[in-house]
């Protein structure tokens, strides 16, 4: 392995070390209770190197993926295998994280509470969505074609995003988000197609 490697390597370690302690002190004593230093120390790293690796703050720790699902969401769009519409390709990156989130993390519906109950975090929770929101909007309209800022595009990223939280705490999560994007597909079918003129020589 190269030196380059080996850095990077040692990067991400701290970088989910500052996340997992983080989120484990969150978890225990609350949002409000816990500072940075503390977060530092548990890590095992200094304040500095926190704020280099998360220099959003604190609310930044509790999201430590977000550049990674914000990047997820543009490559669902943009490498869909061919014939594979945009909502079918987002319904199936949305529906394979969060069936991998419920097996593999027993502390979803804590970390879920804790984003509820904490003013702060649900602000950053909101501004980060709109930022997923506007890129994948983004995405969708370049490999379609449509101009930027399209209301269409537009609606489709907004509602796809929408639909994790739409399905949450329902025992039949996964069928009923196929079935929203059921709904997202037949929409955006109508959507993309070419205008029909139903107008006819002579008439008014």
């Amino acid at each position: 392995m190269t030196e380059t490697g080996r850095r990077e390597r040692k990067k991400a370690a701290t970088h989910q070390a500052l996340a997992d302690a983080a989120l484990e002190l969150f978890l225990e004593r609350g949002y409000d209770a816990v500072g940075v230093r503390e977060i530092a120390d548990t890590a095992d790293v200094s304040v500095a190197t926190l704020f280099k690796h998360f220099p959003d703050g604190k609310e930044a720790l509790v999201f430590d993926q977000d550049a990674d699902h914000e990047a997820a969401l543009v490559t669902a769009v943009r490498d869909r295998p061919t014939g594979q519409s945009i909502p079918q390709a987002l319904r199936q990156l949305l529906r394979d994280e969060r069936s991998r989130q419920v097996r593999t993390d027993p502390r979803l519906a804590d970390f879920l509470r804790l984003i509820d109950t904490t003013p702060a975090l649900r602000e950053h929770f909101r501004r980060m969505w709109l930022r997923h929101e506007n890129a994948l909007a983004a995405a969708i309209a370049a490999d379609t074609g449509l101009p930027e800022g399209d209301a269409a595009c537009q609606a489709l990223a907004h509602f796809a995003l929408e639909a994790v939280t739409l399905v949450r705490g329902r025992d039949d999560a996964e069928s009923a988000l196929d079935q929203i994007f059921a709904l997202l597909d037949a929409g955006w079918a109508g959507t993309t197609k070419k205008p029909r003129s139903t107008a006819t020589p002579g008439g008014s």
